[in-house]
C-alpha cells in the first residue's frame, strides 16, 4: 500500500513518542502594532500564531551607523570584558534538572554521562546555563536571528541543494531573535574552553579567540558595504575555504582537509543504510543497539505492525504539508519501511529523536529522515516567546534565515504521544554529506584558522538576519571589542570549569544519576 493511500490513526500516531516554530531582526526599524490573530494553518490542523502586521521604516545607511554608535555609547565594549557570578546566580545543576523534566527519563543519565566526559562536553550541554548568565549581563540591543548555541562544534559542512559542499552553522534547536553579542560570546568562550582541552596555553587560546572575533568584526564590516541581495546569496563553500585559507594552512593541512571533505561526501542515506540497517527476511531493517538505537516495534510492542505502519505514514503525510510543493512531490516517490529512536548529541540527549527509513525505487534508493523534538528555546525565559506556535517551525524558520542553503527535506510537525501530550518536531535528512571539524586533531594553527572560519560564518548569518551596518558601527574598526571578549572568554571558561565540577559532585553525591561510556 502506498504512503498516500494510508488512513489516519491518532493513537498509533502517538507511537512516535518523539515530539517536533520566528524571526525578527533587521536594520530596518520600528513597527506599528496591529491586532494579532490566531489563524488556521493551510491544512486546518492547528492554529498558527500570526504576529502583528508591520509597517517597516527603512533607515538610511547613515541612520543605521548612528544606531550602532548610539548602542556602543549605551553599552561600551568594556562592558563585555568582565565576568563574575552574582550571589543570586541560578544553580547550574538545578537548571539542568529543570530541562530533564521534559525529557525521556531513561535517557537523562546518558546526557549527564556525556557531559561528564570533559569541561568542553559540559559546555556543549550547558546552553541553558550560559543563557541565564548572558541575560544578567549588558547586551548591545542590536538584534539578529540567534543560533542560540553557537559553540564551535555547531558549525560544519553539508551538501547544498545544488550538491556543492558548504560550511555553515548547523544546529538551530535554540534559535530565537536576540542581541548579536550573545552568539558571539557563546562562540568565543567555546574556543577558550576547547583550547584548554587541547592543552594550549592561555596566550595561544587568547590568540585563537581574538582571531575568531577579528574575523567576525571584519567580515561584518564587509557585509555592511555590500548590496542587500549580494549578502543574501553569499555562502562559504568548502572549496572556497581551501582557496582562502589554504596557503596559510600549508600543504599537509590542506591535504588532510581534502580527505575529510571526500569522506563527508559519502555520508549520505546510502552510507546510513549500510551502517544502520541489516536484512530481515530480505528487507532492510534498522539495527537494535539499545539504548542508543531502539526500533519502534521494541518500544511499542503493544501495537500491531499494521498500526505502526499506518501511524507513521500518517505522520509523513502531515509533515509533507509543511514542504514546498516541489519537495512534496519528491517525498511522494518514497515509501515508509522502518523507524527507530536514536540518541543524538550531548545537549539534545533525552529529547525525542527518531530516524525513519524510506525507499524510492528499490532497496538501493534509500532516504533516511530524522524527526527531532523541538522544545522551547533555552533563550525564551530571557528573550520572550517565539512568534511561532510550533517550535519545529521556529527551528526551521531560524535555520532558513541563518543559512544560505538548507536541507531540501526541512519541515516540521506536531505529534500526539501515547501519553496524550503533543510535542513539536522538525524533520530533515539524517545525513546529507555532513561533516564536522576533528577537534582532537587540531594543532594551534589549525585551531586558529578554524576560529576565523567560524567567525566569518556567524557574521554572515547575523548579516542576513540583522542590521550589518549598525552592528559594524557598534564593533568599530579597532580591536577593542575583540580584546574585551577574549578576556570574557577566559573568565567564562573558568566559570564553566566550576560548573563542570558541580556536576561531578552532584553525580558523586547521588543528586543526579549519570550513565557513562554510552
Amino acid at each position: 500500500m502506498s504512503e498516500t493511500e494510508e488512513g489516519k490513526t491518532a493513537d498509533a500516531q502517538a507511537s512516535l513518542a518523539p515530539t517536533v516554530a520566528t524571526d525578527e531582526a533587521s536594520g530596518t526599524a520600528p513597527v506599528l502594532p496591529a491586532v494579532a490573530a490566531e489563524t488556521p494553518a493551510p491544512d486546518g490542523r492547528q492554529p498558527r500564531r500570526r504576529g502583528p502586521a508591520r509597517v517597516v521604516a527603512h533607515l538610511t545607511p547613515s541612520e543605521r551607523v548612528a544606531k550602532g554608535r548610539a548602542a556602543r555609547v549605551a553599552v561600551p565594549h568594556r562592558s563585555h570584558g568582565d565576568w563574575e557570578a552574582s550571589a543570586d546566580r541560578p544553580d547550574p545543576i538545578a537548571l539542568l534538572e529543570e530541562q530533564a523534566q521534559t525529557r525521556v527519563p531513561e535517557l537523562v543519565p546518558i546526557r549527564y554521562g556525556r557531559m561528564l566526559v570533559s569541561p568542553f562536553a559540559f559546555y556543549r550541554g550547558g546552553a541553558y546555563i550560559m543563557a541565564a548568565d548572558l541575560a544578567a549581563a549588558p547586551n548591545s540591543g542590536l538584534r539578529v536571528q540567534l543560533c542560540g548555541d553557537a559553540h564551535l562544534s555547531n558549525f560544519g559542512g553539508f551538501a547544498a541543494p545544488d550538491r556543492r559542499l558548504v560550511f555553515s552553522v548547523n544546529d538551530f534547536d535554540e534559535t530565537l531573535p536576540g542581541p548579536f553579542d550573545w552568539d558571539v560570546k557563546r562562540l568565543a568562550a567555546s574556543f577558550a574552553v576547547a583550547g584548554r582541552e587541547l592543552g594550549f596555553d592561555e596566550k595561544r587560546r587568547r590568540k585563537t579567540v581574538a582571531a575568531a572575533l577579528r574575523s567576525y568584526r571584519t567580515s561584518m564590516a564587509e557585509f555592511a558595504g555590500m548590496r542587500t541581495m549580494d549578502i543574501w546569496y553569499a555562502r562559504l563553500e568548502l572549496q572556497g575555504i581551501l582557496e582562502r585559507w589554504g596557503r596559510e594552512a600549508g600543504q599537509k593541512r590542506v591535504e588532510r582537509t581534502r580527505r575529510n571533505v571526500e569522506k563527508a561526501r559519502t555520508k549520505d542515506s546510502l552510507r546510513a543504510l549500510a551502517k544502520l540497517t541489516h536484512l530481515v527476511n530480505g528487507q532492510p531493517r534498522i539495527i537494535s543497539d539499545p539504548p542508543l538505537i531502539v526500533p519502534i516495534e521494541e518500544l511499542l510492542p503493544q501495537l500491531e505492525h499494521d498500526q505502526l505502519v499506518t501511524a507513521i505514514r500518517t505522520i509523513l503525510r502531515s509533515y509533507r504539508r509543511t514542504l514546498p510543493r516541489d519537495r512534496r512531490k519528491l517525498l511522494e516517490h518514497f515509501d515508509y519501511h522502518h523507524a527507530a529512536r536514536k540518541v543524538v548529541g550531548v545537549g539534545s540527549v533525552g529529547t525525542r529523536a527518531w530516524i525513519v527509513l524510506l525507499e524510492g525505487r528499490d532497496h538501493n534508493d534509500p532516504l533516511f529522515l530524522q524527526f527531532k523534538e523541538a522544545q522551547a528555546s533555552v533563550l525564551e525565559p530571557f528573550l520572550g516567546k517565539s512568534e511561532f506556535a510550533n517550535h519545529g517551525q521556529r527551528v526551521v524558520e531560524g535555520q532558513r534565515m541563518l543559512q544560505s542553503a538548507s536541507d531540501v527535506m526541512l519541515g516540521w510537525d506536531r505529534l500526539s504521544g501515547v501519553d496524550g501530550k503533543e510535542r513539536d518536531f522538525y524533520i530533515r535528512q539524517l545525513w546529507d554529506a555532513k561533516g564536522s571539524a576533528n577537534l582532537a586533531a587540531m594543532d594551534p594553527k589549525s585551531f586558529r584558522i578554524y576560529a576565523e572560519i567560524c567567525g566569518w560564518t556567524l557574521a554572515y548569518g547575523h548579516a542576513r538576519s540583522g542590521d550589518s551596518i549598525a552592528i559594524a558601527a557598534y564593533l568599530g574598526s579597532d580591536d577593542a571589542f575583540d580584546r574585551e571578549l577574549a578576556s570574557f572568554a577566559e573568565l567564562y571558561a573558568d566559570q564553566n570549569e566550576r560548573d563542570y565540577a558541580a556536576l561531578r559532585e552532584a553525580v558523586a553525591t547521588g543528586r543526579v544519576a549519570a550513565e557513562t561510556g554510552v
